[in-house]
């Protein structure tokens, strides 16, 4: 963060100090354009011309009742228009306090909505313009007289092009908040309805023949003994059934697959004892990955085994994907307690907490992965740049069935 920012900040956290701040700047503008004699023999000069007490209590009060603008607009803009069409009435040559009424002209135009503003302004307008034109010490076409009608115009002008800006901005803030909360939702009702899917499949798929060849491996006990001959016919109707189901369910699984998609493996499946081997791979892909082990030579199921790697697995791929070609990751495995806690650092700019790019949602699945293991997955930035992926998961998992490798 910068020191303008940093300042903001500051400015923002607190706003009573800003309107003092601005409350002394308009009090040393307004004392010394009072020093200025408008009327000389050469036009506005810099002259020995001395406010009158009058004009020096009006400019102090005027220029107090800025300091809380902000806690009550229309009031101040009513106090320092009072003191401003006392000074343009009863002083000759005038000090400019109507300094002090147009900038609580502007506070009221960026705090309220615009039909306000054009009522409040006008009303401002017209009474000081009045006062100066018909009241006043000076003719009416008079320049200064000319000067706070303009003055009090752009105020309110200005004011209502903030106050757009702001709702401006907090529109497309608030926009792109929903729209990332709907992104959310979108990816977890399209993971649900993935699932819901799959398992009507299988089941439409599996549970006709895994019916039938219970029927027929109970008949073929039954006649095992007295009628061979119809107990070989029953197994036999029991491979076909078998074949049958591992045929469709090689089918059903298929059509979950991409073109692109490689062949089943035949090895086993991978755990943190290939971690090196899988670090290798990013940094022949010119990702440097430094890896720290404190696991203690712990043995894992295998699901946790398996869900550690891929945790890791797909944290490396975002970073190699999102973080930039100047990133560099950090690996720790550490066993604490009954919990082993993986975590992968990067120093990149971050990524984003939702789907990537071509439709995947690897956090999300990262995230339910370590949740169906009894385990905690948290995402996000670090302070001071980069991204955080860390997952605690238990050593005993209590999940009876293992996760596959396409959960």
């Amino acid at each position: 963060m910068s020191t303008l920012e940093r300042t903001k900040c500051r400015l923002r956290a607190h706003p009573m100090a800003l309107d003092a701040a601005l409350a002394t700047g308009v009090l040393v503008t307004m004392t010394a354009s009072s020093f200025v004699d408008p009327h000389g023999e050469n036009g506005a000069t810099w002259g020995i011309h001395v406010p009158n007490v009058l004009s020096l209590t009006l400019m102090v009060l005027s220029a107090a009742a800025l300091v809380f603008r902000r806690r009550a607009p229309r009031t101040i803009l009513a106090t320092t228009g009072a003191f401003s069409a006392v000074e343009l009435v009863a002083s000759d040559p005038r000090a400019p306090v109507v300094m002090s009424a147009v900038v609580a002209l502007y506070t009221v135009a960026s705090a309220t909505d615009r039909p306000t503003t054009w009522r409040v302004g006008l009303l401002t307008m017209t009474v000081l313009t009045a006062c100066a034109m018909l009241v006043g010490p000076l003719p009416w076409y008079a320049q200064e007289n000319l000067a706070i009608f303009a003055w009090t115009g752009m105020a309110a002008a200005a004011g209502d092009a903030v106050r757009s800006r702001r709702a401006f901005v907090h529109a497309i803030r608030e926009r792109a908040d929903r729209a990332e909360r709907t992104r959310d939702e979108e990816a977890r009702r399209r993971v649900a309805e993935e699932r819901l899917r799959i398992a009507r499949d299988l089941h439409d798929v599996v549970a006709h023949h895994i019916a039938l060849v219970n029927v027929q491996a109970g008949v073929a006990a039954h006649v095992m003994d007295k009628r061979p001959d119809q107990a070989k016919e029953a197994l036999a109707h029991v491979r076909e059934a078998s074949r049958s189901a591992l045929n469709e369910l090689r089918a059903t699984v298929g059509l979950l697959r991409q073109s692109g998609d490689p062949e089943a493996p035949t090895e086993p499946a991978p755990g943190l004892a290939r971690l090196d081997e899988l670090a290798d791979t990013f940094r022949n892909a010119g990702l440097p990955v430094e890896v720290a082990r404190a696991d203690h030579g712990t043995t894992l199921p295998a699901a946790v085994d398996l869900a550690a790697y891929r945790v890791i697995q797909e944290a490396l791929t975002n970073v190699q994907k999102h973080a930039g070609p100047e990133a560099k990751a950090e690996i720790s495995v550490v066993r604490v307690g009954p919990n082993v806690e993986v975590t992968v650092l990067d120093n990149g700019p971050g990524q984003d907490d939702g789907p990537e790019e071509g439709g995947g949602h690897g956090l999300l699945g990262m995230r339910e992965r370590v949740t169906a293991l009894g385990g905690t997955c948290t995402t996000g930035p670090r302070y001071g740049g980069g991204f955080r992926v860390h997952a605690i998961l238990p050593v005993k998992n209590r999940t009876a069935p293992a996760l596959g490798d396409s959960a």
